[in-house]
């Protein structure tokens, strides 16, 4: 298995962890789809221009972000702290198994996981043998 096929796997497995964890601490697992496209907000930045929407989107599509609340978590015990870091890190794995990486600057659609939509179809068809 190639390490991209490795990556959306262990992905796909963080994401059942925190599903299991939403039950474990309680929580409802509907936050999971209530609250899943508010991470997507930072795509808005690709309105201004794709270097702009790649340093928005990624700083907020990485597991930093959830690691930090779950360290105020620990240090404050406020539950909806846990809950912000679960949903977060949710989807940002889901993304991640869904083959949707971190942005490089040059277009939404070339991710560290590579191409994703009409252009990981074009650069297949042109490097299949025929």
């Amino acid at each position: 298995m190639n390490p991209v096929k490795w990556q959306r796997v262990e992905a796909a497995a963080v994401a059942i962890a925190i599903i299991v964890g939403m039950f474990v601490l309680d929580f409802g697992w509907w936050w999971l789809l209530a609250l899943f496209l508010v991470f997507d907000l930072s795509a808005l930045g690709f309105l201004a221009n794709p270097k702009v929407g790649a340093v928005f989107y990624n700083a907020v599509h990485n597991y930093a972000g959830p690691a930090l609340l779950v360290l105020i978590y620990f240090a404050t015990d406020a539950s909806w702290v846990a809950l912000v870091a679960m949903v977060w890190a949710f989807h940002v794995a889901v993304d991640r198994a869904l083959g949707y990486g971190l942005k490089y600057e040059d277009d939404f659609q070339h991710t560290h996981l590579g191409w994703i939509g009409k252009r990981k179809s074009a650069s297949k068809e042109s490097s299949s043998p025929q």
